[in-house]
């Protein structure tokens, strides 16, 4: 078969390892928490599956209007905030043009640029983990037709504050879009992080989604607010009729029930910060998180510290030679994988033991 052979080579998203039937899996910043009873009804009751859903998502875009105070055109809901990204690098990008982020993040950007056509322009991280975004501007060209800015960074956990992203607005062109990527927004704890979604910019468009915060990651639902023309842009490259009808009302009645959900994020945040005390107490040089995980940077020892949490039954994300993400989920997993990464760090060269 005659393959684009930039999509030949493509390696295919990777799904964190299934966890050992007594172990923690911790590899893909899930929501540990079960789904509300009532979300679980609404989900339950949207049975008609023999109709198509409402492909614009319109009850679930006038409730974001609302909130955010924007129109519902200025609402653009997708299959996760994932596949709104998608629809913005093609929307956007092709052949001979540049797409501008930071490295590493998430993993699914590069993937996502190749499909397109267009070419990735990685910026490395600075040393503590968190965007160079000096170095972000200076990488534009007269060819950047997107920048990605990920805040909290998946994987790294580090923010974006509100005041440099407003100098890094003023120094990109107003005719590059620049889409600000919080799926873990609503974990975020420090004062000084931006946030997007109260930004008004003709050339930003604010992603967020229900997978983390509200739980929904099988369900499959995110959003996105920007401007008119760049958000119908996007629903013109969209797959028709991709976010379902269950989807939409999980994600209504998880905005019904925001304030059980957000004491929820409230203790993973705090169950995040403790566990970060506790490795810098190890001796871990971890950045400090704000998302619902942390980073290890292990550096080449990336693949032999993750095989040694497998052993002990913790699941994690391992992006070698760099580091590994390990997400925060049930409160009884914090104890054990304390203990498995301080005899690591007590025990370099030593096989863990469950």
């Amino acid at each position: 078969m005659r393959l684009r052979p930039e999509i030949a080579a493509l390696p295919p998203y990777r799904q964190g390892r299934p966890a050992p039937a007594d172990g923690f899996k911790l590899s893909s910043n899930e929501n540990p928490f079960e789904p509300l009873a009532g979300v679980a009804a609404a989900v339950a009751a949207a049975s008609d599956f023999n109709r198509y859903p409402d492909a614009t998502a319109a009850d679930l875009r006038e409730v974001l209007a609302e909130r955010h105070g924007v129109s519902a055109d200025e609402v653009h809901v997708g299959a996760g905030s994932v596949s709104i990204l998608a629809q913005l690098v093609l929307a956007t990008s092709g052949p001979g043009d540049e797409v501008v982020y930071a490295w590493r993040s998430f993993e699914a950007y590069p993937g996502l640029v190749t499909v397109s056509g267009a070419t990735s322009v990685r910026v490395p991280n600075r040393d503590d983990h968190s965007h160079d975004l000096d170095a972000m501007a200076d990488a534009v060209t007269d060819r950047t037709r997107l920048i990605i800015v990920c805040s909290p960074n998946n994987p790294t956990g580090t923010i974006v504050t509100a005041d440099d992203f407003e100098t890094f607005l003023s120094r990109v062109p107003s005719d590059v879009l620049v889409v600000l990527d919080e799926a873990y927004g609503e974990f975020v704890t420090d004062a000084d992080a931006v946030r997007g979604l109260p930004l008004r910019h003709p050339n930003v468009v604010v992603l967020r989604t229900f997978s983390k915060a509200y739980g929904l990651a099988g369900l499959r639902i995110g959003y996105a607010v920007g401007p008119l023309a760049v958000l119908d842009a996007a629903r013109a490259t969209a797959i028709p009729l991709s976010v379902t009808a269950p989807a939409v009302a999980g994600a209504l009645a998880s905005l019904e029930a925001e304030p059980e959900l957000l004491a929820r994020v409230t203790d993973i945040a705090a169950r995040r910060d403790a566990l970060f005390e506790a490795l810098v107490a190890q001796g871990w040089a971890v950045p400090r998180p704000q998302g619902n995980f942390v980073w290890l940077p292990t550096g080449e020892a990336t693949a032999a510290v993750a095989e040694r949490l497998f052993d002990a039954g913790i699941v994690a994300r391992a992006f070698p030679p760099e580091g590994i993400r390990i997400s925060i989920g049930e409160a009884e997993s914090v104890d054990e994988l304390l203990r498995i990464l301080g005899d690591i760090v007590q025990n370099p060269q030593e096989p863990a033991s469950k």
